[in-house]
């Protein structure tokens, strides 16, 4: 499948399982994997089709869906170990989904040895949609975005976090922490369009970051871990950042380590 073909792939999906069921979600519709943990049928169905399509399409691909890998955890060796790979994440931001928010979407990564190479984010009530190509860019419905640098005075830049217990905590001079759009599928492109400058995870999923990673380089940003090694999409690291540029990165990095359970 090409790049377009895939992009609409999701779209369509997202037509037909996604968007009937925004905001008239029944509460038999809605289940818990874990406490606070939520799916709904459209995540599972969603998924489904999806992995049909990209099954098809590549019979020798190992397909890594959120939903799959919550009932047959094997899968993720298989992901790790495969020359090429997919990861699925049928709704990001399914709180978000399930209350309402327009502020979720359907996400894609590919993976050749081990590389993301191409990544789609497509949000259906918001109507955009962001692909991205190693070594071609990253593009916004069809036009070519960059991130613009951050600002080398700390007092400027903007922190966002998922993660709660780290909210209105500092990173030396920069202000307190701030909570993201609680979407990945969101996130990153708030970040690529300069809506923030860092954002710090500490869940780390690949169908998470895998698709939004590949589209931050593309634009000219860096995504590495607390430790200090460059993000790898096979692996879940313990804590990850996305930065606007390399500098920031490198910048607060020494920081996080102030963090509760940094």
């Amino acid at each position: 499948m090409d790049t377009d073909d895939v992009l609409m792939l999701l779209q369509d999906v997202a037509e037909e399982f996604i968007n009937p069921r925004f905001r008239s979600l029944e509460a038999e519709q809605v289940m818990e994997k874990g406490p606070g943990d939520l799916v709904t049928v459209a995540d599972r169905e969603a998924e489904e089709a999806i992995t049909q399509a990209l099954g098809s399409a590549y019979p020798d691909a190992v397909i890594l869906g959120e939903e799959a890998t919550a009932a047959d955890s094997t899968i993720v060796d298989r992901y790790r170990d495969a020359e090429h790979a997919f990861t699925i994440d049928p709704i990001d931001g399914t709180k978000n989904f399930v209350h309402g928010s327009p502020d979720h979407a359907v996400m894609v990564a590919e993976l050749r040895g081990g590389q993301c190479v191409r990544s789609w984010i497509w949000q259906p009530q918001h109507r955009r949609a962001y692909v991205a190509e190693r070594g071609s860019g990253l593009w916004r419905d069809g036009g070519r975005l960059y991130r613009t640098g951050v600002s080398a005075t700390p007092e400027a830049i903007r922190a966002v976090t998922s993660m709660r217990p780290w909210l209105g905590h500092s990173l030396g001079d920069i202000p307190p922490l701030e909570l993201t759009w609680v979407c990945c599928g969101v996130d990153y492109p708030r970040l690529i369009e300069g809506a923030a400058d860092v954002v710090l995870y500490g869940g780390t999923f690949p169908w998470d970051h895998a698709p939004g990673t590949l589209m931050v380089h593309e634009a000219g940003g860096y995504v590495g871990t607390f430790q200090g090694t460059a993000y790898d999409p096979r692996e879940q690291p313990r804590g990850i950042m996305v930065c606007g540029d390399r500098p920031t990165y490198d910048l607060v990095l020494p920081l996080v380590a102030d963090l509760p359970g940094g």
